[in-house]
């Protein structure tokens, strides 16, 4: 069973990579906001601000553990 995700366009963006206007499209999943050009397929991901805090500059991360 496939499930779709709704997207959102952003009015006015432009893609960073093929300079495209208005082909950029929100979704969020699993708490990711995603931002996908469907011109060129270039992403962008922002993380929620909780992560954004238990980073360290100058590292990456994938996901954040936290038992409950």
């Amino acid at each position: 069973m496939s499930r779709q995700v709704k997207r959102r366009f952003i009015a006015g963006a432009t893609c960073p990579k093929c300079k495209a206007i208005d082909t950029m499209a929100l979704t969020k999943e699993n708490s990711v906001e995603t931002v996908t050009c469907v011109n060129c397929g270039h992403q962008m991901a922002q993380p929620e601000e909780h992560v954004v805090q238990d980073v360290r500059s100058k590292e990456q991360v994938i996901g954040i553990f936290k038992p409950d």
